[in-house]
């Protein structure tokens, strides 16, 4: 999908980084909305959210993709693949809520990057790539700094911070099964993201339709256009990406893509007055200098191989 770098032009990197930057604001913008949907204030449940989050999201790709693509864009060549990508999608969606319940977002969000090195780590056994030091020291490296920003005295809520790592979990699973569906138009997968997660909870509905019914009568116009936006702002995020990735190679974009822990800080100290403590940006800056060292690393090793040069076990 992504241009080679001879072909590229001063504003073609510039497009695919503000694509990318505004795409992980939009993904942020989610995440603030389900943290306060389902605050004490609000207490609009897990279902509900999640249930409106992708149901818009799919209306919206059927709205947008369908009459310039067709309905051929509904096919995948490996449908199997797209169902597991979108249960691990609607398993990370509604772990990571429930942790943004107890936890501030800065540091929750970076919690998330913890999941890339899962991926980087478990890669001999579940994409039979071969072994590499580099990335188990990575991962070694980003999960010190994960314990630095959740250490004993942060402030952070136990219950919270278990169920961040087992959003980091579910989004590797995520992750590893995009790299299955890549064969697929990123327009499908986009479809399938928003239609997996619609079908699993509408038939989960017998558990919860009756506070969904109760949502209208107790939301406000502004919570309701909130608890709506959730869709939008996740299709958002993910549509602006696919056209990132499509601009500029994400070898070029990988190192921007820990923006969104500004952008969750930002958001968080915004609305709830959270902002990450000295100690915790530290342990931030060590999960982003272990991804983008890593990936510097896993750039030049591509680079090797292409080139036809032996790739060492580092």
């Amino acid at each position: 999908m992504s241009l080679p770098p001879a072909s590229l032009t001063t504003r073609q990197v510039l497009a695919g980084v503000l694509l990318l930057v505004t795409s992980l604001w939009a993904l942020s913008g989610l995440d603030a909305s389900g943290k306060y949907l389902m605050g004490a204030d609000v207490g609009v449940t897990l279902f509900a959210v999640c249930l409106v989050r992708y149901g818009v999201h799919l209306v919206l790709t059927m709205i947008t993709i369908i009459p310039v693509r067709g309905w051929k864009a509904l096919r995948s060549s490996r449908p199997r693949a797209q169902m597991a990508r979108g249960v691990s999608m609607l398993a990370a969606t509604m772990l990571f809520f429930t942790a943004l319940h107890y936890l501030p977002l800065g540091q929750a969000t970076a919690i998330n990057f913890l999941a890339p090195l899962i991926v980087l780590a478990a890669a001999p056994w579940v994409l039979k790539e071969p072994p590499f030091l580099s990335r188990w020291v990575a991962a070694g490296v980003g999960l010190l700094g994960v314990l630095v920003v959740v250490r004993p005295g942060s402030g952070l809520d136990p219950t919270g911070t278990l169920f961040g790592l087992l959003t980091a979990c579910a989004l590797a699973s995520q992750f590893i099964s995009s790299r299955r569906v890549a064969v697929d138009d990123p327009y499908t997968t986009l479809i399938w993201s928003g239609a997996v997660g619609t079908i699993i909870m509408t038939l989960l509905l017998p558990f919860y339709w009756q506070d969904l019914l109760a949502l209208p009568g107790r939301l406000s116009a502004f919570e309701g256009l909130v608890l709506l936006g959730t869709g939008f702002w996740g299709c958002l995020g993910h549509f602006l990406q696919i056209h990132a990735y499509r601009t500029a190679p994400a070898s070029l974009l990988a190192p921007f893509v820990y923006f969104q822990i500004i952008s969750g800080a930002a958001l968080g100290w915004l609305i709830w007055g959270q902002f990450p403590d000295l100690m915790s940006w530290l342990g931030i800056a060590i999960v982003c200098a272990s991804g983008f060292t890593i990936g510097v690393i896993e750039w030049r090793r591509n680079s090797a191989s292409r080139a036809g040069i032996p790739a060492a076990a580092s």
